[in-house]
């Protein structure tokens, strides 16, 4: 929680007497009411009265109810825990009035409160007689908070019975809150400090200030499971849960305990992100309902005088200041609504601090941020859903829906992201509203899953060279080098340096001749120093030739099979890149190569060549025009420390289900779950797109790739369809014999992710059989000559179901046969799932920015979908289902223009795992005659080592057609070793 009082008055000593002298004086316990402070804030008024002093005041999920601290008790001078019914007034003691209390919540069911208390330390009573006797004797002292290692997380009922200590762990535990669903618990603690062996300084650190140690935690909601999120050096506190549990706003305090700033991150700890850089100390952050801006207290006018500020969640407007009083005013709180403002403030006739209250005016708070107007960015369960759709499947319902899921609020739904989390939030009050069944993870309309989305730098990263001077030369991060995202982390210690050319190495292929920049040069056990790109002054037919092996990581691949330590690349003079450093973008590179490799500056490497007698413009104009320039020892040795975090998050599939008749709902309770031989048909679309366009997948131009990539065809037209059709069945009182499940997928642009875990999930609690077959729609909005069946081959029935529904709807149709399409229903295909899937073709925005919702064609969208709907519903109430038809290996296959084809279907969510695992083989293929299988894991091909999908990519482009070649595989855990002859992809 904001710590309360804990974190500034620890860290500044401040006196809240100081306070009392600088305000104006009222009678006492009275403050003046409407004072028009600023446009934000109107009907300003104190709550609280009673007491010596109040604080921290949360709302109750409906808004009705507000838990808070205070000192009132007459046989105890610390805080203790008080519920206000907002309605009547009344007031009631929540905690059971012993020892000292702080950091209260209630649970989103109403039921429960959550606090800190120390009332189980044996020496609770004798501490609240000897505070008594103190301030008895009229003595004074600066207010701190002391953080009492007794503290524990407790959770009670809101008669402050049935107390239960969720933390029971030595050292402060405290400032805790729960997520928005209830079921996670982020708090903050010193527990570190008490459970390890501290250093002499650290001992004395923790006695003058045990705030230095505190990080930030999560818990479930019944203490179990514990994860420290935070580890950074000084105090991380106040963390509160974003309105849609994806993220976590918090404080963070410089070493020196005099300075802090707001910061953000995601609730498993990652993409932590400074928010304020006010140089100041600003805390206690709160978010507003809508997620769009946070409010904090900042004391960037005086030591002394805290005040009120927002700032948006991107952190990237300057911070507007709220409050102009002088004083303190801190701990500010929305109500859920939105309308509603409470906070502590030093306002009051006597210069205590008291909660107070005001209304609060969003729509001046967006303007003054910039930020779009509530109806732009407004919490998802206020977007239109559904409501204001027809039963029909309309041109303009759809277009409502795309330019909802395409707009800017959404920013492109990136999955993981916080636009993912609107448009999943918005999908799931549709099905909702409709009265469609939850389908997805205990009882809810999600599934969630973990995906790898990257890596960043973490930690200490370092580089050091010596032997050009007497003592080792430091480099500078960002300056002199960076390393690359696909670098082994840890501590390399010094090595020697050679230098090898551009690093290439490219077999013969017909009139080219071949290229090796190692040739007789021993790299062994040293680090490798190589230019990027290739050479470009080579006739164009060569150039071709090394560009296919010019990918930094390749380079990196071949430098670890030569035996290097490490890579170094270096641009050079002639360079056609702008930057000397190769860009830090850690968007989708979880997989590590094994060896560090690093970007260096050319003002690095300069001088180890000179002092080889050689000249580094010299040798790349020689290697750009074709020449053999023999590799070099370079008179250096080369240590590194490297820290890299992979990135982990969370995206989250959206499921629904409308019960059929043949089968009993209570036989149904979910999808995943579902227990009767093909009782469901699955109809689904992604919902997730590129995000910003960040990584692999943007075909955006030269300066285009950071924008909103809006993805309106791609795919919030085929996820439109899918609610329209759910809309038309439920609106309709449609009662199919056979469930029907409505799948909103997400990180399908990342390979799947989404309905690829579905599928595992229902594989493993053997439900697979539940399903009888899957429709897809995947870009349908951009039709201009005809709509393309796809996976027609999938099942013999497709061709005459296509056909008879047709009739009515009467569209241009195209059949293609192969089942294997980079789209979600391969992740059904291949396990033995009949799927069809309808596309509209490509087009000149695909993946770009320009996908906007206002090049779509939504009239024939809408037969697009009603054809869909009329599938559906006949699929939903045939008595036996279709037959599922396995494919012999397409002719021309969807690949990465590789020259050889061998028929295996990676799985691209297994994670950081090193190899390459297999969702699947294709029938026929190369890989099924090896043996190989779903499940294998390829750890080595043709003596190549495999770490990653990189590795494998760049592996089989070296095979030849037709001559068998080892595979080495874990099975199971256990390696076997295969015989693959590759065949060709023509």
């Amino acid at each position: 929680m904001s710590g309360f009082f804990s974190a500034f008055f620890k860290q500044t000593a401040f006196s809240l007497t100081l306070v009392s002298a600088s305000l104006m004086t009222f009678s006492a316990g009275a403050a003046p009411e409407s004072t028009p402070e600023t446009p934000l804030l109107s009907e300003v008024r104190q709550l609280i009265f009673s007491g010596k002093r109040s604080g921290e005041g949360y709302f109750s999920a409906n808004g009705n109810q507000l838990i808070f601290q205070s000192e009132r008790e007459p046989l105890n001078p610390f805080f203790q825990i008080y519920l206000l019914d907002l309605s009547t007034g009344s007031t009631r003691r929540v905690s059971n009035g012993k020892g000292k209390t702080t950091c209260a919540w209630l649970h989103p069911d109403g039921k429960h409160a959550l606090y800190a208390s120390t009332h189980e330390d044996p020496d609770t009573e004798q501490l609240q007689q000897a505070e008594l006797d103190f301030r008895a004797s009229g003595k004074q002292r600066r207010y701190s908070w002391d953080y009492d290692p007794h503290y524990d997380i407790y959770r009670s009922d809101l008669q402050g019975s049935q107390e239960v200590n969720l933390t029971r762990t030595p050292g402060y535990d405290a400032e805790g809150s729960y997520s928005p669903d209830g079921k996670q618990i982020v708090f903050a603690s010193n527990r570190n400090a008490y459970n390890r062996s501290l250093s002499a300084s650290e001992k004395k650190r923790l006695e003058q200030d045990p705030a230095f140690f505190m990080e930030l935690y999560i818990m479930n909601s019944d203490g179990s499971n514990v994860r420290q999120l935070t580890n950074v050096p000084g105090y991380d506190g106040g963390p509160f849960f974003s309105p849609d549990g994806q993220f976590i706003t918090f404080r963070r305090f410089n070493e020196a305990g005099d300075k802090a700033e707001i910061w953000t991150m995601k609730t498993d700890g990652s993409e932590q992100k400074q928010i304020t850089r006010l140089g100041v100390m600003s805390w206690a952050p709160f978010y507003h309902p809508s997620g769009d801006y946070l409010i904090f207290a900042t004391n960037r006018h005086g030591f002394g005088n805290f005040e009120l500020y927002i700032v948006d969640t991107k952190g990237q407007k300057s911070p507007v200041r709220v409050t102009d009083t002088e004083g303190f005013d801190g701990l500010p709180v929305f109500s859920p609504d939105g309308q509603q403002l409470i906070w502590t403030s030093g306002r009051t006739g006597n210069g205590a601090s008291q909660l107070f209250r005001a209304q609060w005016n969003d729509a001046e708070a967006r303007r003054l941020l910039e930020l779009p107007k509530a109806g732009a960015s407004a919490s998802p369960a206020s977007v239109p859903a559904g409501s204001d759709t027809g039963a029909a499947i309309t041109a303009e319902d759809i277009s409502q829906r795309v330019h909802y899921l395409a707009s800017k609020a959404l920013a492109g739904r990136g999955t993981g992201t916080s636009g993912e989390a609107k448009a999943t939030a918005y999908a799931a009050e549709v099905f909702k509203q409709l009265g469609l069944l939850p389908a997805g993870d205990n009882g809810s309309y999600f599934q969630t899953f973990d995906f790898t989305a990257g890596v960043e730098l973490s930690g200490v990263n370092a580089l050091q060279s010596q032997g050009l001077t007497s003592a080792p030369q430091a480099h500078t991060l960002q300056k002199d080098f960076v390393p690359l995202v696909f670098s082994q982390s840890g501590t390399f210690e010094s090595a020697d340096v050679v230098f090898a050319g551009y690093g290439l190495k490219a077999p013969v292929n017909g009139d080219f001749k071949g290229y090796d920049s190692y040739v007789h040069l021993d790299v062994k056990d040293k680090w490798v120093v190589v230019l990027r790109y290739w050479p470009e002054n080579m006739p164009q037919d060569q150039q071709q030739e090394l560009k296919r092996y010019a990918n930094l990581r390749y380079k990196a691949m071949i430098a670890r099979e030569q035996g290097a330590k490490g890579l170094l690349v270096v641009g050079g003079p002639n360079s056609p890149d702008q930057h000397e450093l190769v860009s830090f973008r850690g968007e989708r590179a979880p997989n590590a190569v094994s060896i560090p490799a690093l970007s260096v500056s050319n003002a690095v490497v300069t001088p180890w060549l000179k002092a080889a007698g050689k000249d580094l413009k010299t040798i790349q104009d020689r290697l750009d025009r074709g020449e053999f320039v023999a590799g070099l020892d370079l008179p250096v040795k080369v240590s590194a420390q490297i820290a890299l975090r992979a990135i982990r998050q969370q995206g989250r599939n959206v499921l629904a289900r409308l019960p059929g008749t043949a089968v009993s709902p209570s036989a149904l309770p979910g999808a995943v779950l579902a227990k009767a031989d093909k009782s469901t048909v699955v109809v689904g679309a992604h919902l997730d797109h590129l995000g910003t366009g960040h990584g692999e997948g943007s075909l955006a131009r030269q300066g285009d790739a950071d924008l909103i990539h809006y993805g309106a065809d791609d795919n919030a037209s085929g996820s439109a369809g899918v609610l329209e059709i759910a809309e038309y069945m439920a609106r309709n009182a449609v009662a199919p014999k056979h469930d029907v499940l409505f799948a909103l997928w997400s990180g399908e642009e990342l390979g799947l992710l989404g309905s690829h875990h579905f599928v595992e999930t229902a594989k493993a609690a053997k439900t697979l059989g539940a399903y009888r077959a899957y429709l897809n729609m995947d870009m349908v909005g951009r039709f201009e000559k005809a709509l393309v069946a796809q996976g027609v081959g999938s099942s013999p029935a497709w061709g005459a179901l296509l056909e008879q529904h047709n009739v009515a709807v009467g569209l241009p149709l195209v059949l293609q046969e192969s089942a294997y399409l980079p789209t979600d229903a391969t992740s059904f295909y291949t396990h033995g799932v009949p799927a069809l899937s309808f596309f509209t073709g490509a087009h000149s925005d695909y993946h770009t920015p320009g996908d906007t919702a206002d090049k779509l064609n939504y009239p024939e969208t809408a037969r697009i979908v009603d054809l869909m709907r009329r599938m559906t519903m006949d699929l939903a109430n045939r008595s036996e289902p279709i037959a599922y038809q396995k494919q012999a290996p397409p002719k021309q296959e969807q690949s990465r223009g590789l020259r050889v084809y061998l028929g295996t279907i990676p799985d691209y969510a297994s994670g950081d795992l090193k190899g390459v695992k297999l969702s699947g083989v294709t029938a026929g293929s190369p890989a099924e005659k090896a043996g190989l299988k779903s499940g294998d894991i390829i750890v080595r091909l043709n003596g190549k080592g495999i770490e990653n999908i990189y590795d494998y990519t760049y592996a089989i482009d070296t095979l030849t057609i037709g001559k068998s070649v080892p595979v080495d595989i874990l099975r199971a855990g256990k390696p076997l070793v295969l015989q693959l002859v590759p065949g060709s992809r023509n």
